[in-house]
């Protein structure tokens, strides 16, 4: 992630369910925020096999659907 687009998202969660992710996280020899990341990527890869890639143009998102 280039450092220059990198931005910062809140989250509001169960505070067991954070306990529990951290520690998994750390079993998997990640961090919280890592893990998210890579949780994150997996579902938009996910998302652009079934529905087309997803171009960000300008500030502006267009799926290849949407043309």
């Amino acid at each position: 992630m280039k450092k220059e687009n990198e931005k910062h998202f809140g989250l509001r969660v169960d505070g067991d369910i954070l306990a529990k992710f951290r520690y998994a996280c750390g079993y998997a020899g990640r961090s919280a925020n890592s893990q998210i990341i890579q949780l994150m990527i997996k579902f938009i890869l996910a998302y652009e096999k079934e529905n087309g890639k997803i171009e960000i143009l300008d500030n502006s998102i267009k799926n290849q659907r949407d043309q």
